[in-house]
Protein backbone atom coordinates (compact mmCIF):
# COMPACT_ATOMS: atom_id res chain seq x y z
CA UNK A 1 0.00 0.00 0.00
CA UNK A 2 2.85 2.19 0.84
CA UNK A 3 4.44 1.31 -2.39
CA UNK A 4 1.74 2.30 -4.50
CA UNK A 5 0.87 5.61 -2.69
CA UNK A 6 4.40 7.08 -2.85
CA UNK A 7 4.26 5.93 -6.96
CA UNK A 8 0.81 8.26 -6.78
CA UNK A 9 2.53 11.05 -5.40
CA UNK A 10 5.21 10.92 -7.80
CA UNK A 11 3.39 10.85 -10.70
CA UNK A 12 1.10 13.62 -9.56
CA UNK A 13 3.76 16.04 -8.70
CA UNK A 14 5.77 15.30 -12.15
CA UNK A 15 2.32 16.17 -14.19
CA UNK A 16 2.01 19.11 -11.99
CA UNK A 17 5.24 20.37 -13.19
CA UNK A 18 4.53 19.91 -16.55
CA UNK A 19 1.18 21.26 -16.54
CA UNK A 20 2.73 24.22 -14.83
CA UNK A 21 5.23 24.55 -17.72
CA UNK A 22 2.54 24.37 -20.22
CA UNK A 23 0.60 26.68 -18.42
CA UNK A 24 3.21 29.11 -18.38
CA UNK A 25 4.01 28.53 -22.46
CA UNK A 26 0.28 29.69 -23.13
CA UNK A 27 0.06 32.64 -20.67
CA UNK A 28 3.38 34.27 -20.36
CA UNK A 29 4.82 33.34 -23.76
CA UNK A 30 8.18 35.12 -23.51
CA UNK A 31 10.04 35.91 -26.79
CA UNK A 32 13.40 34.58 -27.19
CA UNK A 33 16.28 36.17 -29.45
CA UNK A 34 17.92 34.20 -31.80
CA UNK A 35 21.44 35.75 -33.02
CA UNK A 36 23.94 34.01 -35.41
CA UNK A 37 27.16 34.18 -35.79
CA UNK A 38 28.42 34.29 -39.26
CA UNK A 39 31.82 32.08 -40.05
CA UNK A 40 33.44 33.79 -43.15
CA UNK A 41 35.77 31.45 -44.17
CA UNK A 42 38.16 32.21 -47.35
CA UNK A 43 38.38 29.70 -49.71
CA UNK A 44 41.66 28.17 -50.44
CA UNK A 45 40.94 27.88 -54.31
CA UNK A 46 38.56 29.15 -57.00
CA UNK A 47 36.87 27.87 -59.90
CA UNK A 48 38.77 29.69 -62.82
CA UNK A 49 35.49 29.21 -65.55
CA UNK A 50 35.07 32.94 -66.94
CA UNK A 51 31.51 34.70 -65.93
CA UNK A 52 28.20 34.21 -68.08
CA UNK A 53 28.57 38.82 -68.28
CA UNK A 54 30.60 41.83 -67.34
CA UNK A 55 29.18 43.59 -64.62
CA UNK A 56 27.46 46.55 -66.30
CA UNK A 57 29.54 49.86 -66.71
CA UNK A 58 33.02 47.69 -66.81
CA UNK A 59 34.56 49.05 -70.71
CA UNK A 60 35.03 46.32 -72.79
CA UNK A 61 38.74 45.85 -74.15
CA UNK A 62 38.47 42.58 -76.11
CA UNK A 63 37.39 44.08 -79.46
CA UNK A 64 40.04 46.41 -79.41
CA UNK A 65 42.74 43.93 -78.37
CA UNK A 66 41.63 41.54 -81.17
CA UNK A 67 42.17 44.53 -84.20
CA UNK A 68 45.44 45.01 -82.60
CA UNK A 69 47.69 42.22 -81.68
CA UNK A 70 47.38 40.71 -85.25
CA UNK A 71 48.28 44.56 -86.62
CA UNK A 72 51.11 45.03 -84.51
CA UNK A 73 54.60 43.19 -84.82
CA UNK A 74 58.25 42.40 -83.73
CA UNK A 75 60.82 44.32 -84.87
CA UNK A 76 64.60 42.78 -84.50
CA UNK A 77 67.34 44.43 -85.70
CA UNK A 78 71.15 43.88 -85.84
CA UNK A 79 73.89 46.65 -85.66
CA UNK A 80 77.85 46.92 -85.97
CA UNK A 81 78.95 48.93 -83.84
CA UNK A 82 83.05 50.01 -83.14
CA UNK A 83 85.75 48.49 -80.67
CA UNK A 84 87.82 50.34 -78.61
CA UNK A 85 89.55 53.86 -80.09
CA UNK A 86 92.96 54.04 -81.98
CA UNK A 87 94.77 56.70 -82.76
CA UNK A 88 95.50 57.96 -86.36
CA UNK A 89 98.95 59.43 -85.62
CA UNK A 90 98.09 62.93 -86.17
CA UNK A 91 97.74 64.96 -83.17
CA UNK A 92 95.44 67.59 -84.93
CA UNK A 93 93.34 65.26 -86.45
CA UNK A 94 93.16 63.59 -83.24
CA UNK A 95 92.26 66.88 -81.63
CA UNK A 96 89.23 67.16 -83.57
CA UNK A 97 87.63 63.61 -84.05
CA UNK A 98 89.26 61.84 -81.13
CA UNK A 99 92.03 59.62 -80.31
CA UNK A 100 91.48 56.32 -81.69
CA UNK A 101 94.56 53.39 -80.28
CA UNK A 102 97.17 51.66 -82.95
CA UNK A 103 94.76 48.94 -85.51
CA UNK A 104 91.29 49.08 -87.04
CA UNK A 105 88.60 47.69 -84.04
CA UNK A 106 86.90 44.90 -84.48
CA UNK A 107 83.31 44.77 -85.20
CA UNK A 108 80.56 43.06 -83.54
CA UNK A 109 77.19 42.83 -83.94
CA UNK A 110 74.41 44.43 -81.47
CA UNK A 111 71.08 43.02 -81.32
CA UNK A 112 68.03 45.32 -80.34
CA UNK A 113 64.41 44.78 -80.44
CA UNK A 114 60.69 46.70 -80.49
CA UNK A 115 57.61 46.56 -81.84
CA UNK A 116 55.84 48.38 -84.78
CA UNK A 117 52.50 48.80 -86.04
CA UNK A 118 51.23 47.58 -89.87
CA UNK A 119 49.44 50.37 -91.14
CA UNK A 120 48.56 48.71 -94.93
CA UNK A 121 47.61 45.84 -95.74
CA UNK A 122 50.70 45.84 -98.43
CA UNK A 123 53.35 46.11 -95.84
CA UNK A 124 54.26 49.63 -94.65
CA UNK A 125 54.58 49.59 -90.82
CA UNK A 126 55.28 52.18 -88.46
CA UNK A 127 57.96 52.09 -85.70
CA UNK A 128 60.54 54.45 -83.80
CA UNK A 129 63.30 55.70 -85.27
CA UNK A 130 65.63 54.89 -82.08
CA UNK A 131 64.06 51.27 -82.28
CA UNK A 132 66.22 51.04 -86.03
CA UNK A 133 68.69 53.90 -85.84
CA UNK A 134 72.07 52.33 -87.03
CA UNK A 135 70.81 49.25 -87.53
CA UNK A 136 72.24 47.44 -90.85
CA UNK A 137 69.77 44.57 -91.34
CA UNK A 138 65.79 44.68 -90.03
CA UNK A 139 63.26 42.02 -89.67
CA UNK A 140 59.88 42.09 -89.00
CA UNK A 141 58.09 39.44 -87.04
CA UNK A 142 54.34 39.22 -87.67
CA UNK A 143 52.35 37.47 -84.64
CA UNK A 144 51.82 34.17 -86.58
CA UNK A 145 54.94 34.13 -86.57
CA UNK A 146 55.70 34.69 -90.09
CA UNK A 147 59.42 36.31 -90.50
CA UNK A 148 60.46 39.38 -93.33
CA UNK A 149 63.11 41.11 -93.89
CA UNK A 150 62.25 44.78 -93.71
CA UNK A 151 63.24 48.11 -95.92
CA UNK A 152 63.49 51.60 -94.11
CA UNK A 153 61.48 53.72 -96.51
CA UNK A 154 62.66 56.63 -94.23
CA UNK A 155 63.32 57.64 -90.79
CA UNK A 156 62.86 60.96 -88.73
CA UNK A 157 64.29 61.56 -85.64
CA UNK A 158 62.43 64.73 -85.00
CA UNK A 159 59.50 63.60 -84.42
CA UNK A 160 61.30 59.54 -83.50
CA UNK A 161 59.04 58.28 -86.32
CA UNK A 162 60.15 55.35 -88.92
CA UNK A 163 58.91 53.77 -91.81
CA UNK A 164 59.25 50.03 -92.68
CA UNK A 165 58.29 48.12 -96.08
CA UNK A 166 58.22 44.03 -96.03
CA UNK A 167 57.36 41.97 -99.04
CA UNK A 168 53.55 41.11 -98.41
CA UNK A 169 49.81 41.61 -99.27
CA UNK A 170 46.53 41.21 -97.58
CA UNK A 171 47.97 41.84 -94.19
CA UNK A 172 45.73 43.23 -91.13
CA UNK A 173 46.25 46.56 -90.26
CA UNK A 174 45.28 49.42 -87.76
CA UNK A 175 42.84 52.63 -89.14
CA UNK A 176 44.28 56.10 -87.96
CA UNK A 177 42.13 57.24 -85.54
CA UNK A 178 42.15 61.23 -84.76
CA UNK A 179 44.20 61.74 -81.50
CA UNK A 180 42.69 65.37 -81.43
CA UNK A 181 39.66 63.96 -80.24
CA UNK A 182 41.37 62.03 -77.50
CA UNK A 183 39.84 63.10 -74.27
CA UNK A 184 41.35 62.79 -70.88
CA UNK A 185 40.71 59.81 -68.79
CA UNK A 186 39.26 58.05 -71.92
CA UNK A 187 40.93 54.68 -71.69
CA UNK A 188 43.37 53.28 -74.16
CA UNK A 189 45.47 50.15 -74.91
CA UNK A 190 48.78 50.00 -75.25
CA UNK A 191 50.10 47.01 -77.41
CA UNK A 192 53.93 45.83 -78.02
CA UNK A 193 56.47 43.41 -77.48
CA UNK A 194 58.16 43.85 -74.06
CA UNK A 195 60.93 42.36 -72.94
CA UNK A 196 60.31 39.98 -75.71
CA UNK A 197 56.82 39.08 -74.75
CA UNK A 198 54.90 39.29 -77.97
CA UNK A 199 51.43 40.57 -78.48
CA UNK A 200 51.33 42.14 -74.95
CA UNK A 201 48.21 44.22 -74.53
CA UNK A 202 47.76 46.73 -71.38
CA UNK A 203 45.43 49.19 -70.49
CA UNK A 204 45.27 52.56 -68.79
CA UNK A 205 43.86 56.13 -69.85
CA UNK A 206 44.67 59.07 -71.28
CA UNK A 207 46.55 60.89 -68.40
CA UNK A 208 47.62 64.35 -70.25
CA UNK A 209 47.78 65.40 -73.96
CA UNK A 210 50.92 67.91 -75.59
CA UNK A 211 53.48 66.73 -72.93
CA UNK A 212 57.13 68.02 -73.55
CA UNK A 213 59.52 65.94 -71.71
CA UNK A 214 62.64 67.02 -73.04
CA UNK A 215 63.66 63.49 -74.87
CA UNK A 216 63.88 64.15 -78.49
CA UNK A 217 65.72 67.49 -78.12
CA UNK A 218 69.45 67.63 -77.35
CA UNK A 219 72.59 68.84 -79.01
CA UNK A 220 72.85 66.17 -81.73
CA UNK A 221 68.64 67.09 -82.15
CA UNK A 222 68.09 70.46 -80.99
CA UNK A 223 64.65 70.19 -83.63
CA UNK A 224 63.02 67.54 -81.81
CA UNK A 225 59.19 67.87 -81.84
CA UNK A 226 57.37 66.78 -78.51
CA UNK A 227 53.50 67.16 -78.43
CA UNK A 228 53.18 63.24 -76.57
CA UNK A 229 49.51 61.62 -75.39
CA UNK A 230 50.88 60.53 -71.51
CA UNK A 231 49.03 57.08 -70.48
CA UNK A 232 48.82 55.56 -67.17
CA UNK A 233 49.27 52.09 -69.51
CA UNK A 234 52.02 49.81 -68.87
CA UNK A 235 54.69 50.28 -71.38
CA UNK A 236 58.04 48.48 -71.29
CA UNK A 237 61.38 48.21 -72.91
CA UNK A 238 60.29 46.34 -76.17
CA UNK A 239 57.23 48.50 -76.48
CA UNK A 240 58.52 50.91 -78.34
CA UNK A 241 57.24 51.60 -81.71
CA UNK A 242 53.65 49.46 -80.85
CA UNK A 243 50.24 50.60 -80.84
CA UNK A 244 48.41 53.18 -78.66
CA UNK A 245 44.59 52.37 -79.59
CA UNK A 246 41.15 53.79 -78.24
CA UNK A 247 38.55 51.13 -77.37
CA UNK A 248 37.27 51.02 -80.74
CA UNK A 249 40.56 49.50 -81.83
CA UNK A 250 41.74 52.97 -84.06
CA UNK A 251 45.58 53.69 -83.73
CA UNK A 252 45.75 56.65 -82.12
CA UNK A 253 49.32 56.81 -81.20
CA UNK A 254 52.96 54.75 -81.48
CA UNK A 255 54.43 54.45 -77.78
CA UNK A 256 57.77 55.83 -77.58
CA UNK A 257 59.25 56.16 -74.18
CA UNK A 258 58.53 55.93 -70.35
CA UNK A 259 58.81 58.17 -67.13
CA UNK A 260 61.17 56.12 -65.17
CA UNK A 261 64.13 55.94 -62.86
CA UNK A 262 65.22 52.53 -63.84
CA UNK A 263 64.78 52.21 -66.82
CA UNK A 264 61.17 50.28 -66.27
CA UNK A 265 57.44 51.54 -66.55
CA UNK A 266 56.99 53.28 -63.27
CA UNK A 267 53.79 54.60 -63.60
CA UNK A 268 53.51 56.71 -66.88
CA UNK A 269 54.47 56.15 -70.66
CA UNK A 270 53.97 58.71 -73.91
CA UNK A 271 53.03 58.11 -77.22
CA UNK A 272 53.47 59.87 -80.68
CA UNK A 273 50.06 61.40 -81.34
CA UNK A 274 48.99 59.33 -84.99
CA UNK A 275 47.82 63.07 -85.71
CA UNK A 276 51.65 63.70 -86.47
CA UNK A 277 52.87 60.32 -86.85
CA UNK A 278 50.77 59.75 -90.27
CA UNK A 279 52.08 62.91 -91.79
CA UNK A 280 55.31 62.05 -90.83
CA UNK A 281 54.72 58.43 -92.46
CA UNK A 282 52.81 60.10 -95.93
CA UNK A 283 55.90 62.52 -96.71
CA UNK A 284 58.28 59.49 -96.05
CA UNK A 285 56.22 57.69 -98.65
CA UNK A 286 55.48 60.36 -100.90
CA UNK A 287 59.23 62.47 -100.70
CA UNK A 288 61.66 60.52 -99.15
CA UNK A 289 61.98 62.73 -96.30
CA UNK A 290 59.63 65.22 -93.70
CA UNK A 291 57.95 68.23 -95.14
CA UNK A 292 58.38 70.72 -92.42
CA UNK A 293 56.78 73.71 -92.22
CA UNK A 294 57.98 76.53 -90.22
CA UNK A 295 55.62 79.84 -88.95
CA UNK A 296 58.59 82.01 -88.85
CA UNK A 297 58.34 82.78 -84.88
CA UNK A 298 60.30 81.87 -81.27
CA UNK A 299 57.77 81.60 -78.80
CA UNK A 300 57.07 81.12 -75.16
CA UNK A 301 54.51 79.47 -73.12
CA UNK A 302 52.29 82.00 -71.52
CA UNK A 303 52.24 81.49 -67.49
CA UNK A 304 51.54 83.29 -64.25
CA UNK A 305 55.17 85.06 -64.22
CA UNK A 306 54.58 85.99 -68.09
CA UNK A 307 51.67 87.21 -67.47
CA UNK A 308 52.54 89.80 -64.44
CA UNK A 309 55.64 90.49 -66.09
CA UNK A 310 53.85 91.82 -69.76
CA UNK A 311 50.80 93.02 -67.74
CA UNK A 312 48.69 90.31 -69.72
CA UNK A 313 44.90 90.54 -69.10
CA UNK A 314 44.61 86.80 -69.35
CA UNK A 315 46.70 83.68 -68.91
CA UNK A 316 46.53 82.21 -72.15
CA UNK A 317 48.26 81.09 -75.42
CA UNK A 318 51.61 81.20 -76.42
CA UNK A 319 53.91 84.62 -76.66
CA UNK A 320 55.19 85.12 -79.76
CA UNK A 321 58.94 86.16 -78.28
CA UNK A 322 60.45 87.34 -81.45
CA UNK A 323 59.64 87.18 -85.81
CA UNK A 324 61.74 85.77 -88.40
CA UNK A 325 62.81 88.08 -90.67
CA UNK A 326 61.20 87.18 -94.21
CA UNK A 327 59.34 84.22 -92.66
CA UNK A 328 55.62 83.66 -93.20
CA UNK A 329 54.56 85.09 -89.87
CA UNK A 330 56.62 88.35 -90.68
CA UNK A 331 55.19 88.42 -93.91
CA UNK A 332 51.59 88.15 -92.71
CA UNK A 333 51.87 91.01 -90.58
CA UNK A 334 52.32 88.84 -86.68
CA UNK A 335 54.39 90.81 -84.18
CA UNK A 336 56.74 90.45 -81.76
CA UNK A 337 54.61 90.34 -78.49
CA UNK A 338 51.54 89.00 -79.98
CA UNK A 339 49.67 86.36 -78.06
CA UNK A 340 48.76 83.04 -80.42
CA UNK A 341 45.41 81.77 -79.08
CA UNK A 342 44.65 79.27 -81.94
CA UNK A 343 45.70 77.71 -84.85
CA UNK A 344 42.96 76.40 -87.43
CA UNK A 345 40.62 76.81 -84.35
CA UNK A 346 42.60 74.51 -82.30
CA UNK A 347 43.68 76.18 -78.75
CA UNK A 348 47.04 76.45 -77.85
CA UNK A 349 47.78 77.18 -74.45
CA UNK A 350 51.50 75.48 -74.49
CA UNK A 351 54.68 75.14 -76.77
CA UNK A 352 54.00 71.58 -77.67
CA UNK A 353 50.55 72.31 -77.93
CA UNK A 354 51.74 74.86 -80.78
CA UNK A 355 54.63 73.29 -82.30
CA UNK A 356 52.38 69.82 -82.41
CA UNK A 357 49.75 71.40 -84.76
CA UNK A 358 52.46 73.43 -86.68
CA UNK A 359 53.94 69.56 -87.43
CA UNK A 360 51.13 68.73 -89.30
CA UNK A 361 51.30 70.70 -91.99
CA UNK A 362 53.74 71.06 -95.00
CA UNK A 363 55.70 74.10 -96.22
CA UNK A 364 53.63 76.29 -98.46
CA UNK A 365 49.95 75.41 -96.51
CA UNK A 366 48.09 78.18 -95.14
CA UNK A 367 46.67 78.19 -91.31
CA UNK A 368 44.43 80.57 -89.72
CA UNK A 369 46.03 82.10 -86.55
CA UNK A 370 43.65 83.67 -83.61
CA UNK A 371 46.05 85.78 -82.25
CA UNK A 372 45.48 88.46 -79.24
CA UNK A 373 47.12 92.03 -79.66
CA UNK A 374 46.45 94.77 -77.47
CA UNK A 375 43.84 92.98 -75.98
CA UNK A 376 42.13 92.31 -79.30
CA UNK A 377 41.54 89.48 -81.03
CA UNK A 378 42.71 89.41 -84.63
CA UNK A 379 42.82 86.42 -87.37
CA UNK A 380 45.88 86.17 -89.47
CA UNK A 381 46.77 84.03 -92.35
CA UNK A 382 50.36 82.27 -92.69
CA UNK A 383 51.85 80.33 -95.24
CA UNK A 384 54.46 77.94 -94.05
CA UNK A 385 58.19 78.05 -95.54
CA UNK A 386 60.49 74.96 -95.51
CA UNK A 387 63.50 75.11 -93.67
CA UNK A 388 65.56 76.86 -96.47
CA UNK A 389 62.96 80.06 -96.46
CA UNK A 390 60.81 78.89 -99.45
CA UNK A 391 57.56 77.30 -99.80
CA UNK A 392 58.77 74.67 -101.49
CA UNK A 393 58.58 70.62 -100.98
CA UNK A 394 61.58 69.35 -100.63
CA UNK A 395 62.34 65.94 -102.55
CA UNK A 396 64.95 63.59 -100.87
CA UNK A 397 68.74 64.70 -101.49
CA UNK A 398 67.20 67.94 -103.83
CA UNK A 399 67.37 70.15 -101.16
CA UNK A 400 71.28 69.46 -100.68
CA UNK A 401 71.61 69.70 -104.09
CA UNK A 402 70.25 73.27 -104.87
CA UNK A 403 70.98 74.74 -101.43
CA UNK A 404 74.91 73.63 -101.59
CA UNK A 405 75.53 72.01 -105.08
CA UNK A 406 76.36 69.15 -104.35
CA UNK A 407 75.45 65.48 -104.29
CA UNK A 408 76.34 63.40 -101.07
CA UNK A 409 76.34 60.02 -100.30
CA UNK A 410 77.56 58.23 -96.98
CA UNK A 411 80.99 56.32 -96.66
CA UNK A 412 81.08 52.84 -97.66
CA UNK A 413 82.95 50.57 -95.27
CA UNK A 414 85.68 49.95 -96.94
CA UNK A 415 86.12 53.60 -96.96
CA UNK A 416 85.86 54.16 -93.48
CA UNK A 417 88.40 51.55 -92.37
CA UNK A 418 90.82 52.77 -95.09
CA UNK A 419 90.43 56.59 -93.41
CA UNK A 420 90.05 55.19 -90.48
CA UNK A 421 86.77 56.85 -89.78
CA UNK A 422 83.23 55.76 -88.54
CA UNK A 423 81.00 58.22 -90.45
CA UNK A 424 80.73 60.77 -93.21
CA UNK A 425 79.35 62.19 -96.28
CA UNK A 426 81.31 62.33 -99.46
CA UNK A 427 80.71 65.10 -101.99
CA UNK A 428 80.29 62.96 -105.20
CA UNK A 429 79.63 65.41 -107.32
CA UNK A 430 79.49 69.60 -107.29
CA UNK A 431 77.55 72.06 -109.52
CA UNK A 432 77.11 75.92 -109.19
CA UNK A 433 76.40 76.43 -105.57
CA UNK A 434 77.98 76.94 -102.53
CA UNK A 435 80.27 74.15 -101.55
CA UNK A 436 81.71 75.30 -105.09
CA UNK A 437 82.00 78.80 -103.83
CA UNK A 438 83.72 78.45 -101.02
CA UNK A 439 86.48 75.95 -102.57
CA UNK A 440 85.08 72.79 -101.61
CA UNK A 441 86.50 70.10 -104.51
CA UNK A 442 85.09 66.47 -105.36
CA UNK A 443 85.52 63.52 -103.19
CA UNK A 444 85.82 66.03 -99.97
CA UNK A 445 84.33 63.70 -97.02
CA UNK A 446 82.20 66.30 -94.23
CA UNK A 447 82.88 64.75 -90.90
CA UNK A 448 81.35 67.67 -89.05
CA UNK A 449 79.08 70.93 -89.84
CA UNK A 450 78.81 73.31 -86.79
CA UNK A 451 81.08 70.41 -84.26
CA UNK A 452 77.98 67.83 -84.77
CA UNK A 453 79.09 64.63 -86.90
CA UNK A 454 77.36 64.42 -89.75
CA UNK A 455 76.67 60.36 -90.65
CA UNK A 456 73.36 61.18 -92.62
CA UNK A 457 71.91 63.50 -95.08
CA UNK A 458 69.55 64.36 -92.31
CA UNK A 459 72.29 65.28 -90.02
CA UNK A 460 73.45 68.29 -92.47
CA UNK A 461 70.09 69.38 -92.88
CA UNK A 462 68.95 69.26 -89.39
CA UNK A 463 72.11 71.48 -88.61
CA UNK A 464 71.14 73.57 -91.49
CA UNK A 465 67.64 74.02 -90.59
CA UNK A 466 69.04 75.00 -87.13
CA UNK A 467 71.72 77.48 -88.15
CA UNK A 468 71.83 81.00 -88.05
CA UNK A 469 72.95 81.46 -91.59
CA UNK A 470 76.58 80.14 -91.33
CA UNK A 471 77.72 76.50 -91.45
CA UNK A 472 81.43 75.61 -90.76
CA UNK A 473 82.35 72.55 -92.01
CA UNK A 474 85.09 69.82 -90.98
CA UNK A 475 86.33 66.85 -92.91
CA UNK A 476 89.15 64.90 -94.94
CA UNK A 477 90.66 64.77 -98.14
CA UNK A 478 91.08 60.78 -99.24
CA UNK A 479 94.71 61.86 -99.20
CA UNK A 480 94.22 62.17 -95.39
CA UNK A 481 94.62 65.65 -95.99
CA UNK A 482 92.13 67.42 -92.72
CA UNK A 483 90.50 70.89 -94.10
CA UNK A 484 87.75 73.60 -92.59
CA UNK A 485 85.20 75.63 -94.96
CA UNK A 486 83.03 78.57 -93.30
CA UNK A 487 80.30 79.01 -95.62
CA UNK A 488 77.45 81.93 -95.61
CA UNK A 489 74.13 80.02 -96.17
CA UNK A 490 72.31 83.66 -96.62
CA UNK A 491 74.60 85.34 -99.36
Amino acid sequence: MKVKKLFFVFLAAVLGAVLGVYAYVLIVNPQKEIVTVENHVVPAARYASLGQAAPVGVPDFTLAAEKSVEAVVHVMTKATRSGNAYSHGNPFYDFFFGPRGGIAPDRAPVMGSGSGVIIAEDGYIITNNHVIDKADEIEVVLNDRRSYKAKLIGADPTTDIALLKIDEKGLRFLAYGDSDDLKIGEWVLAVGNPFNLTSTVTAGIVSAKARSINILSNRSQPMGIESFIQTDAAVNPGNSGGALVNIRGELVGINTAIASQTGSFAGYSFAVPVGIAKKVVADLKEFGEVQRGFIGVQIRGVDAALSKELNLDKIEGVYVDAVTANGGAAVAGVKKGDVILSINGVAVNTNSELIGQVSKHRPGDKVSLSIKRDGKVKQFTVVLRNSYGSTEVVRQKEGISALLGAELRELSDQQKNRLLVDYGMEVVKLTAGKFKQSGIREGFIILKANRQPIKTITDLKDVIATTDGGLFITGVYPNGQVTYYAINLQE
